[in-house]
């Protein structure tokens, strides 16, 4: 009899401690689950896209920034203009003028101006068809046609212009205002003004290579 009940009272232990570890799993269980639902629901995956943007072509060069002042009633007004040069190395530049109350609006609005006032220069061989002078206000910019070789042989903003628009060989000489705007309007005002060999020729009713030789 001793035997039975000794075994009887290990059977019960045994299964006493069975259900004890299925209870404490179960709990366990069920105060993990809304923890789990709960980091969950604020979580998003992030997926990576490695797509990268375009490069747009237009360059964007700032001439100059200045501090202006406009007077009016109660005192005066400060405000900052920029000058911005605008191209794509590809025969087409512009220039543009803005102000505003801090740099940097100043300056994305002067490189919207100067994309609405892009202009198309005729390039022949790396360089301009024929010598011309702008004037554009107090400046005045004379350009010739230069060699292979030569390179840009100009500065300030001028340079600037030239080297937006593709142009690789070109002597300038600045002859009126050296202000950063008249000379690159002037610059812009001799290039608009630059005439093709295509159209001359068909003006004069000749071939290129007869008007070239």
């Amino acid at each position: 009899m001793d035997l039975e009940n000794k075994e009887e009272m290990a059977v019960v232990e045994e299964v006493a401690a069975v259900e004890e570890k299925a209870e404490t799993t179960t709990e366990e269980a069920v105060e993990e689950k809304p923890v789990r639902s709960r980091r969950g629901r604020g979580k998003k995956q992030k997926i990576e896209t490695t797509e990268e943007k375009p490069q747009s072509e237009w360059i964007e060069r700032v001439v100059q920034i200045s501090r202006v002042t406009k007077v009016v009633k109660g005192g005066k007004k400060l405000s900052f203009r920029a000058i911005v040069i605008v191209g794509n190395k590809k025969g087409q530049v512009g220039v543009g003028c803005a102000k505003a109350a801090e740099v940097i609006i100043a300056i994305q609005k002067a490189i919207a101006d100067g994309r609405k006032n892009l202009i198309t220069v005729p390039i022949f061989k790396t360089t301009i068809p024929h010598p011309i002078t702008g004037r554009s206000g107090a400046g005045a910019v004379m350009l010739k046609p230069a060699s292979q070789g030569t390179g840009i042989i100009a500065g300030g903003a001028v340079r600037l212009v030239l080297e937006l628009a593709g142009i690789e060989n070109i002597l300038a000489k600045s002859l009126g205002s050296k202000a950063p705007l008249n000379a690159a309007n002037a610059t812009l005002e001799a290039l608009r003004a630059l005439t093709p060999f295509s159209e001359v020729a068909k003006k004069r009713g000749l071939t290129m290579a007869e008007l070239l030789n």
